[in-house]
Protein backbone atom coordinates (compact mmCIF):
# COMPACT_ATOMS: atom_id res chain seq x y z
CA UNK A 1 0.00 0.00 0.00
CA UNK A 2 1.50 3.44 -0.92
CA UNK A 3 2.59 5.36 2.20
CA UNK A 4 0.41 8.42 1.48
CA UNK A 5 -2.61 6.13 0.98
CA UNK A 6 -1.97 4.35 4.27
CA UNK A 7 -1.78 7.59 6.21
CA UNK A 8 -5.14 8.86 4.91
CA UNK A 9 -6.87 5.65 6.00
CA UNK A 10 -8.48 5.39 9.41
CA UNK A 11 -6.13 3.90 12.03
CA UNK A 12 -6.86 0.59 13.74
CA UNK A 13 -4.74 -1.41 16.17
CA UNK A 14 -5.60 -5.05 16.84
CA UNK A 15 -4.52 -6.94 19.95
CA UNK A 16 -5.45 -10.59 19.41
CA UNK A 17 -4.40 -13.96 20.71
CA UNK A 18 -5.66 -17.08 22.41
CA UNK A 19 -7.67 -17.05 25.61
CA UNK A 20 -5.63 -16.24 28.76
CA UNK A 21 -2.74 -14.67 26.80
CA UNK A 22 -2.96 -11.21 28.41
CA UNK A 23 -4.90 -9.23 25.78
CA UNK A 24 -7.06 -7.34 28.26
CA UNK A 25 -4.33 -5.75 30.36
CA UNK A 26 -2.17 -4.96 27.32
CA UNK A 27 -5.03 -3.27 25.45
CA UNK A 28 -5.84 -1.07 28.47
CA UNK A 29 -2.20 -0.05 28.94
CA UNK A 30 -1.87 0.64 25.21
CA UNK A 31 -5.01 2.79 25.25
CA UNK A 32 -3.56 4.80 28.14
CA UNK A 33 -0.26 5.24 26.31
CA UNK A 34 -1.58 6.32 22.90
CA UNK A 35 -4.97 7.89 23.59
CA UNK A 36 -7.04 4.91 22.53
CA UNK A 37 -10.40 3.33 23.25
CA UNK A 38 -11.11 -0.40 23.20
CA UNK A 39 -13.58 -2.42 21.12
CA UNK A 40 -14.13 -5.98 22.34
CA UNK A 41 -13.86 -8.71 19.70
CA UNK A 42 -15.33 -11.35 21.98
CA UNK A 43 -18.52 -13.26 21.25
CA UNK A 44 -19.47 -13.68 24.94
CA UNK A 45 -18.46 -10.42 26.67
CA UNK A 46 -21.14 -8.70 24.63
CA UNK A 47 -23.75 -10.29 26.93
CA UNK A 48 -24.93 -8.88 30.26
CA UNK A 49 -24.94 -11.21 33.31
CA UNK A 50 -22.09 -13.27 31.81
CA UNK A 51 -19.14 -11.84 33.70
CA UNK A 52 -17.24 -14.69 35.33
CA UNK A 53 -17.31 -17.29 32.56
CA UNK A 54 -16.40 -14.80 29.83
CA UNK A 55 -13.52 -13.33 31.89
CA UNK A 56 -15.14 -9.97 31.20
CA UNK A 57 -12.95 -6.93 31.76
CA UNK A 58 -14.06 -5.35 35.04
CA UNK A 59 -14.61 -1.63 35.69
CA UNK A 60 -11.45 -1.65 37.81
CA UNK A 61 -9.43 -3.31 35.02
CA UNK A 62 -10.70 -0.75 32.48
CA UNK A 63 -9.03 2.05 34.48
CA UNK A 64 -11.33 4.64 32.97
CA UNK A 65 -10.69 3.60 29.36
CA UNK A 66 -13.96 3.44 27.35
CA UNK A 67 -14.82 -0.09 26.20
CA UNK A 68 -17.34 -0.93 23.49
CA UNK A 69 -19.38 -4.08 22.72
CA UNK A 70 -19.41 -5.15 26.36
CA UNK A 71 -22.69 -5.64 28.26
CA UNK A 72 -24.85 -4.50 25.34
CA UNK A 73 -27.11 -7.56 24.82
CA UNK A 74 -29.25 -9.84 26.95
CA UNK A 75 -28.18 -13.52 27.08
CA UNK A 76 -31.39 -14.43 25.24
CA UNK A 77 -30.43 -12.22 22.27
CA UNK A 78 -28.87 -13.48 19.04
CA UNK A 79 -25.32 -12.35 18.28
CA UNK A 80 -23.29 -13.20 15.20
CA UNK A 81 -20.52 -11.84 13.01
CA UNK A 82 -22.89 -9.62 11.00
CA UNK A 83 -24.21 -7.92 14.15
CA UNK A 84 -20.66 -7.61 15.48
CA UNK A 85 -19.40 -6.00 12.28
CA UNK A 86 -22.16 -3.37 12.34
CA UNK A 87 -21.67 -2.56 16.04
CA UNK A 88 -17.87 -2.45 15.72
CA UNK A 89 -18.01 -0.05 12.75
CA UNK A 90 -20.28 2.26 14.75
CA UNK A 91 -17.91 2.07 17.73
CA UNK A 92 -14.95 2.93 15.50
CA UNK A 93 -16.69 6.06 14.21
CA UNK A 94 -17.47 7.13 17.79
CA UNK A 95 -13.86 6.62 18.88
CA UNK A 96 -12.47 8.48 15.86
CA UNK A 97 -14.90 11.35 16.52
CA UNK A 98 -13.27 11.67 19.96
CA UNK A 99 -9.90 12.07 18.24
CA UNK A 100 -8.78 8.73 19.66
CA UNK A 101 -7.40 5.53 18.13
CA UNK A 102 -9.58 2.38 18.03
CA UNK A 103 -8.02 -0.71 19.61
CA UNK A 104 -9.75 -3.96 18.70
CA UNK A 105 -9.01 -6.55 21.39
CA UNK A 106 -10.15 -10.15 21.55
CA UNK A 107 -9.71 -13.72 20.44
CA UNK A 108 -12.54 -14.24 17.95
CA UNK A 109 -10.49 -14.27 14.75
CA UNK A 110 -13.48 -14.42 12.40
CA UNK A 111 -14.91 -11.24 13.94
CA UNK A 112 -11.57 -9.45 13.63
CA UNK A 113 -11.30 -10.51 10.00
CA UNK A 114 -14.85 -9.33 9.28
CA UNK A 115 -14.09 -5.82 10.50
CA UNK A 116 -10.53 -5.58 9.20
CA UNK A 117 -11.40 -6.49 5.60
CA UNK A 118 -15.01 -5.21 5.68
CA UNK A 119 -16.25 -8.63 4.53
CA UNK A 120 -19.60 -8.65 2.74
CA UNK A 121 -21.96 -11.07 4.47
CA UNK A 122 -24.97 -10.36 2.27
CA UNK A 123 -27.02 -13.48 1.59
CA UNK A 124 -29.43 -13.46 -1.34
CA UNK A 125 -32.53 -14.09 0.75
CA UNK A 126 -33.35 -15.51 4.14
CA UNK A 127 -35.16 -18.82 4.36
CA UNK A 128 -36.30 -19.14 7.97
CA UNK A 129 -38.05 -22.42 7.16
CA UNK A 130 -34.80 -24.02 6.03
CA UNK A 131 -33.01 -22.64 9.10
CA UNK A 132 -35.68 -24.10 11.39
CA UNK A 133 -35.36 -27.42 9.56
CA UNK A 134 -31.59 -27.49 10.09
CA UNK A 135 -31.94 -26.46 13.74
CA UNK A 136 -34.43 -29.26 14.34
CA UNK A 137 -32.11 -31.74 12.63
CA UNK A 138 -29.22 -30.71 14.89
CA UNK A 139 -31.37 -31.14 17.99
CA UNK A 140 -32.72 -34.49 16.80
CA UNK A 141 -29.58 -36.14 15.42
CA UNK A 142 -26.82 -34.00 16.86
CA UNK A 143 -24.59 -31.35 15.24
CA UNK A 144 -22.64 -34.10 13.47
CA UNK A 145 -25.58 -34.47 11.06
CA UNK A 146 -25.12 -30.86 9.92
CA UNK A 147 -21.37 -31.38 9.67
CA UNK A 148 -21.91 -34.34 7.33
CA UNK A 149 -24.26 -32.26 5.14
CA UNK A 150 -21.75 -29.41 5.02
CA UNK A 151 -18.92 -31.77 4.13
CA UNK A 152 -20.86 -32.83 1.03
CA UNK A 153 -21.52 -29.32 -0.31
CA UNK A 154 -18.57 -27.35 1.08
CA UNK A 155 -15.65 -29.50 2.31
CA UNK A 156 -13.46 -26.47 3.02
CA UNK A 157 -16.04 -24.98 5.39
CA UNK A 158 -16.57 -28.35 7.04
CA UNK A 159 -12.83 -28.53 7.71
CA UNK A 160 -12.73 -25.00 9.13
CA UNK A 161 -15.90 -25.06 11.26
CA UNK A 162 -15.96 -27.17 14.41
CA UNK A 163 -18.79 -29.69 14.35
CA UNK A 164 -20.26 -28.23 17.55
CA UNK A 165 -20.59 -24.76 16.02
CA UNK A 166 -24.20 -25.17 14.90
CA UNK A 167 -24.74 -21.48 14.08
CA UNK A 168 -21.85 -21.28 11.62
CA UNK A 169 -22.71 -24.61 9.99
CA UNK A 170 -26.31 -23.47 9.48
CA UNK A 171 -25.12 -20.19 7.97
CA UNK A 172 -22.82 -22.03 5.55
CA UNK A 173 -25.61 -24.41 4.51
CA UNK A 174 -28.06 -21.50 4.14
CA UNK A 175 -25.58 -19.62 1.99
CA UNK A 176 -25.09 -22.61 -0.30
CA UNK A 177 -28.82 -23.19 -0.64
CA UNK A 178 -29.68 -19.55 -1.37
CA UNK A 179 -26.74 -18.68 -3.63
CA UNK A 180 -25.59 -22.02 -5.05
CA UNK A 181 -22.06 -21.05 -3.97
CA UNK A 182 -19.73 -22.22 -1.24
CA UNK A 183 -19.37 -19.76 1.61
CA UNK A 184 -15.71 -20.81 1.97
CA UNK A 185 -15.01 -19.55 -1.58
CA UNK A 186 -17.01 -16.36 -0.97
CA UNK A 187 -15.13 -15.62 2.26
CA UNK A 188 -11.80 -16.47 0.64
CA UNK A 189 -12.39 -13.92 -2.13
CA UNK A 190 -13.53 -11.35 0.43
CA UNK A 191 -10.32 -11.90 2.41
CA UNK A 192 -8.26 -10.97 -0.63
CA UNK A 193 -9.65 -7.45 -0.44
CA UNK A 194 -7.38 -4.73 0.80
CA UNK A 195 -8.25 -3.46 4.25
CA UNK A 196 -9.86 -0.01 4.33
CA UNK A 197 -7.81 0.75 7.46
CA UNK A 198 -4.25 1.74 8.23
CA UNK A 199 -3.82 -1.11 10.69
CA UNK A 200 -1.34 -2.90 12.92
CA UNK A 201 -2.36 -6.48 13.77
CA UNK A 202 -0.65 -8.06 16.78
CA UNK A 203 -1.15 -11.60 18.08
CA UNK A 204 0.10 -12.56 21.53
CA UNK A 205 1.57 -16.01 21.92
CA UNK A 206 3.57 -17.89 24.53
CA UNK A 207 4.99 -21.30 25.34
CA UNK A 208 2.16 -23.84 25.00
CA UNK A 209 2.73 -25.44 28.42
CA UNK A 210 2.62 -22.02 30.07
CA UNK A 211 -0.54 -21.05 28.16
CA UNK A 212 -2.29 -24.28 29.12
CA UNK A 213 -1.30 -23.80 32.76
CA UNK A 214 -2.74 -20.26 32.67
CA UNK A 215 -5.96 -21.64 31.19
CA UNK A 216 -6.29 -24.32 33.88
CA UNK A 217 -5.65 -21.83 36.66
CA UNK A 218 -8.10 -19.35 35.14
CA UNK A 219 -10.87 -21.97 35.09
CA UNK A 220 -10.16 -22.85 38.74
CA UNK A 221 -10.35 -19.15 39.62
CA UNK A 222 -13.67 -18.79 37.76
CA UNK A 223 -15.15 -21.64 39.78
CA UNK A 224 -13.89 -20.07 43.02
CA UNK A 225 -15.45 -16.75 41.96
CA UNK A 226 -18.91 -18.31 41.57
CA UNK A 227 -19.17 -19.42 37.94
CA UNK A 228 -21.69 -22.15 38.79
CA UNK A 229 -23.90 -19.62 40.58
CA UNK A 230 -23.70 -17.33 37.55
CA UNK A 231 -24.86 -20.22 35.35
CA UNK A 232 -27.77 -20.96 37.70
CA UNK A 233 -28.86 -17.31 37.47
CA UNK A 234 -28.67 -17.41 33.66
CA UNK A 235 -30.78 -20.53 33.62
CA UNK A 236 -33.35 -18.74 35.81
CA UNK A 237 -33.37 -15.91 33.23
CA UNK A 238 -34.51 -18.44 30.61
CA UNK A 239 -31.24 -19.37 28.93
CA UNK A 240 -31.44 -22.65 27.00
CA UNK A 241 -28.75 -24.85 25.42
CA UNK A 242 -29.69 -23.79 21.86
CA UNK A 243 -29.08 -20.07 22.49
CA UNK A 244 -25.99 -18.35 21.09
CA UNK A 245 -24.90 -17.18 24.53
CA UNK A 246 -24.91 -20.74 25.83
CA UNK A 247 -22.43 -21.89 23.17
CA UNK A 248 -19.68 -20.11 25.10
CA UNK A 249 -16.90 -22.14 26.68
CA UNK A 250 -17.77 -23.04 30.24
CA UNK A 251 -21.41 -22.11 29.94
CA UNK A 252 -22.38 -25.12 27.84
CA UNK A 253 -20.48 -27.50 30.12
CA UNK A 254 -22.03 -26.10 33.32
CA UNK A 255 -25.49 -26.03 31.76
CA UNK A 256 -25.04 -29.72 30.94
CA UNK A 257 -24.01 -30.25 34.56
CA UNK A 258 -27.23 -28.59 35.79
CA UNK A 259 -29.58 -30.16 33.25
CA UNK A 260 -28.09 -33.55 32.44
CA UNK A 261 -26.55 -34.56 35.74
CA UNK A 262 -22.90 -34.33 34.68
CA UNK A 263 -20.75 -34.25 37.82
CA UNK A 264 -19.20 -30.88 38.62
CA UNK A 265 -15.58 -32.19 38.61
CA UNK A 266 -16.20 -33.75 35.17
CA UNK A 267 -17.72 -30.49 33.92
CA UNK A 268 -14.73 -28.48 35.18
CA UNK A 269 -12.30 -30.92 33.53
CA UNK A 270 -14.27 -30.60 30.29
CA UNK A 271 -14.11 -26.78 30.48
CA UNK A 272 -10.32 -26.92 30.87
CA UNK A 273 -9.86 -29.41 28.04
CA UNK A 274 -12.24 -27.61 25.66
CA UNK A 275 -10.62 -24.25 26.43
CA UNK A 276 -7.16 -25.66 25.70
CA UNK A 277 -8.42 -27.08 22.40
CA UNK A 278 -10.05 -23.74 21.60
CA UNK A 279 -6.79 -21.88 22.25
CA UNK A 280 -5.03 -24.22 19.84
CA UNK A 281 -7.68 -23.53 17.16
CA UNK A 282 -7.37 -19.78 17.78
CA UNK A 283 -3.62 -19.90 17.12
CA UNK A 284 -4.20 -21.98 13.98
CA UNK A 285 -6.62 -19.33 12.73
CA UNK A 286 -4.24 -16.43 13.39
CA UNK A 287 -1.40 -18.23 11.59
CA UNK A 288 -3.51 -18.17 8.41
CA UNK A 289 -4.05 -14.42 8.58
CA UNK A 290 -2.11 -11.88 6.54
CA UNK A 291 0.04 -9.07 7.94
CA UNK A 292 0.09 -10.42 11.49
CA UNK A 293 2.86 -9.34 13.88
CA UNK A 294 3.55 -12.00 16.51
CA UNK A 295 4.51 -11.06 20.06
CA UNK A 296 5.95 -13.58 22.50
CA UNK A 297 4.17 -12.40 25.63
CA UNK A 298 6.21 -14.66 27.91
CA UNK A 299 9.54 -13.34 26.63
CA UNK A 300 8.78 -9.61 26.60
CA UNK A 301 7.56 -7.32 29.36
CA UNK A 302 4.47 -5.22 28.70
CA UNK A 303 6.67 -2.11 28.69
CA UNK A 304 8.81 -3.66 25.93
CA UNK A 305 5.70 -4.62 23.95
CA UNK A 306 4.25 -1.11 24.31
CA UNK A 307 7.49 0.46 23.09
CA UNK A 308 7.48 -1.83 20.05
CA UNK A 309 3.87 -0.97 19.19
CA UNK A 310 4.53 2.77 19.56
CA UNK A 311 7.54 2.51 17.25
CA UNK A 312 5.44 0.59 14.71
CA UNK A 313 2.73 3.27 14.94
CA UNK A 314 5.26 5.95 14.12
CA UNK A 315 6.52 3.96 11.12
CA UNK A 316 2.92 3.42 9.95
CA UNK A 317 2.21 7.15 10.09
CA UNK A 318 -0.31 6.88 12.94
CA UNK A 319 1.68 9.20 15.19
CA UNK A 320 4.24 11.94 14.70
Amino acid sequence: MPEENKITRKPLIIIAGPTASGKTSLSVRLAQAIGGEVISADSMQVYRHMDIGSAKVTEEERQGIPHYLIDVLEPTDEFNVVVFQKMAKEAMETILSHGHIPILAGGTGFYIQALLYDIDFTVTEEDSGYRDELTALALREGPQALHRMLKEVDPASAAAIHENNVKRMIRALEFHRSSGKRISEHNSSERQKESPYNFLYYVLTMDRALLYDRINRRVDRMMEDGFLGEMEELRALGCRPDMTSMQGLGYKELLSCLENGTSLPDAVDAIKQNTRHFAKRQLTWFRRERDVRWIEADKNTQDEILRRIQMDMKTAGMTD
